[in-house]
């Protein structure tokens, strides 16, 4: 049974398909979500069908020309987007190339109305990680005894970091970030959680609830 007919070109006529849209996302993925309030990067785009620009509750970082933008995210404004951001609102802070080919255009299209209507196929999500945890946004508070942080010692160049799952892993200082998630997705109060990143796994963050909490977590100490 058609759940969902796609959404018609403004200008061609032909309809996006869904399904081909959620894959196309993927280029999306890194710094959108499509989850209710969960801003990344970029504003989740979970009721951004056929809303104003620039209005998602809760998302506090828009360029002043995304913020001064008169329009409605519908198709053919969409289009436009999609097709070169900067061409479209010159001054907007978001460095996406675009995406070249409109019948890709028409499938993220119609993919973003679906979410909105509750009717999309399921959301993508994106690559692997380290130390028991993966690089989506996922919620920190179940993570895995291998990325739960029990101790950061620093010496040197080297961070020393301990999980609960009783391993030390030695990281270059260069490699290692710390980062805050304050989000309901975040770690709890006093209990950094480790993601990794890095295509040789050679890097990862640690995040914590809130930034008083980071440097009271690195213990200077050398052997």
């Amino acid at each position: 049974m058609l759940i969902f007919s796609g959404s018609a070109d403004a200008q061609s006529g032909t309809t996006g398909d869904a399904t081909r849209g959620a894959q196309a996302f993927r280029a999306c993925a890194a710094c959108h979500s499509v989850v209710p309030g969960e801003h990344m990067t970029g504003p989740s785009l979970a009721n951004a069908w056929n809303h104003k620009a620039g209005s998602a509750e809760g998302f506090t970082r828009y360029s002043d020309a995304m913020k001064r933008l008169d329009a409605k995210w519908d198709e053919r404004t969409l289009d436009k987007w999609l097709a070169g951001p900067e061409r479209f609102l010159p001054g907007t802070t978001m460095t996406f190339p675009g995406i070249k080919d409109p019948k890709a255009r028409r499938d993220v299209i119609a993919y973003l109305k679906a979410v909105a209507e509750g009717k999309a196929p399921a959301a993508p999500e994106a690559g692997g990680g380290m130390m028991g945890m993966a690089r989506q946004k996922t919620d920190l508070k179940s993570a895995p005894p291998a990325g739960q942080v029990r101790s950061i010692r620093h010496c040197g160049d080297t961070y020393t970091v301990e999980t609960a799952d009783g391993r030390t892993e030695k990281m270059w200082e260069f490699n290692l970030r710390f980062k805050t998630d304050s989000s309901k997705l975040g770690p709890r109060p006093g209990q950094p959680i480790a993601v990794g990143a890095g295509m040789q796994g050679d890097r990862a963050s640690i995040v914590f609830a809130s930034p008083k909490e980071i440097s009271t977590a690195i213990a200077e100490s050398c052997p």
